[in-house]
C-alpha cells in the first residue's frame, strides 16, 4: 500500500497552457527530496479548471516524468459518477498505480449516495487501489466514519485522505474501518497527530515547496521515532500557516514560482496573492532558506 509522503502536485501553467517543463521541475524537486508518491490532478493541481484532455494529459506526463521512481496516484474525482469512472479508467490505462477521488461536490449526496458512488468507481477500476478524499470544507458533505467503514470492506478501496480538520474523525475511521485501511493526513496542521494515532502517511500540499521535511516526518513516524516526527511538525508550522493564508493552491504555487520551479500563473477564479500576504510568504520562505 502507498505510504509515506505523497505529494498532491501543483499544475504549472504558461501562457494559458499546462507547462510540461514546469511540471517536470516540480516532480524532480519533490522526488529528489525523498517523497514517496505523486498525485497529479488533485484539487491542489487546479483540477476543476482542467479540460478533460488536459486532465488525462497531465496524468500521462506525470507517469512519463516519474519513470517509476515513485507511485503515481491520479486525481480522478468528479461530482458525476460516470465522469469519475471515465477519468479513473483513463488513468488506469495510462499506467497510474492508484486513484484519489474527492467526494462528490455540490450535489450533497446522502451517505448511501456517497457509498454507491465510490463502490461504482472501485468496481469499474478494479483491481487498481482507490483512495477516498474527505474534505467537507470543499464539497459541502462529510463522509462519515461509518460510511468509510463500509467502503473499507470493498477490496480495492484502500484508504482515505482525511481533511475534515478534526482529529477525532481520524480516530473514529481507524476504529471502524477494516484492518489495513489507510488513513492519510490531508490537513497539514494535523500531520503529526494523525500519524501518531495510526495514520499511514501524508498527502501534503506544503510538500510541493518543502518536500524533504514532510518526507522525513513520515519516515520518522514509520520508524516510531516520535520525538523526531513531533519536532519536524512544530518546525514546519510557520510555513504551514503562511501557505494557507489564501485558498490552496494560491500560496504554494506562488512559493514554487519564487523558488524558480515554475511560473505563478493560475486560472480564474483563482487570482494572484495579495501584496500583503505575498510579503509574508517571501519572509517565511527566506526564514526557511527556500529562496
Amino acid at each position: 500500500m502507498f505510504t509515506g509522503s505523497l505529494v498532491p502536485l501543483i499544475t504549472p501553467f504558461r501562457n494559458g497552457k499546462v507547462d510540461r517543463d514546469g511540471l517536470g521541475r516540480v516532480i524532480d524537486h519533490v522526488l529528489a527530496a525523498g517523497s514517496d508518491g505523486l498525485i497529479p490532478c488533485g484539487t491542489t493541481g487546479e483540477s476543476a479548471t482542467l479540460t478533460h484532455e488536459e486532465h488525462d494529459q497531465v496524468i500521462r506526463w506525470t507517469i512519463e516524468i516519474a519513470r517509476k521512481r515513485a507511485p503515481v496516484i491520479a486525481g480522478t474525482g468528479s461530482n458525476s459518477t460516470a465522469e469519475a469512472i471515465r477519468l479513473t479508467r483513463a488513468a488506469k490505462e495510462a499506467g497510474a498505480d492508484g486513484a484519489l477521488l474527492i467526494s462528490p461536490y455540490y450535489n450533497k449526496p446522502t451517505q448511501e449516495g456517497i457509498y454507491q458512488h465510490y463502490k461504482a468507481v472501485a468496481e469499474a477500476a478494479a483491481p487498481m487501489p482507490i483512495l477516498v478524499y474527505n474534505i467537507p470544507g470543499r464539497t459541502a458533505s462529510k463522509i462519515e466514519p461509518a460510511t468509510l467503514g463500509r467502503l473499507s470492506k470493498i477490496k480495492n478501496v484502500a484508504g482515505v485522505k482525511e481533511a475534515t480538520g478534526a482529529i477525532e474523525t481520524s480516530i473514529e475511521i481507524l476504529a471502524q474501518a477494516e484492518p489495513g485501511f489507510a488513513v492519510y493526513s490531508g490537513e497539514d496542521a494535523l500531520n503529526f497527530p494523525i500519524l501518531a494515532v495510526g495514520g499511514h502517511g501524508l498527502i501534503s500540499a506544503v510538500a510541493n515547496a518543502a518536500p524533504k521535511p514532510l518526507a522525513d516526518m513520515a519516515r520518522a513516524a514509520r520508524e516510531r521515532r516520535w520525538e523526531d516526527a513531533r519536532r519536524i511538525h512544530f518546525e514546519l508550522l510557520p510555513l504551514v500557516h503562511v501557505l494557507f493564508l489564501e485558498t490552496n493552491p494560491i500560496p504554494v504555487k506562488t512559493a514554487c514560482a519564487l523558488m524558480g520551479l515554475c511560473g505563478a500563473e493560475m486560472r480564474l477564479p483563482l487570482t494572484p496573492m495579495s501584496e500583503g500576504n505575498l510579503a509574508k510568504l517571501k519572509q517565511v520562505l527566506q526564514d526557511y532558506k527556500l529562496i
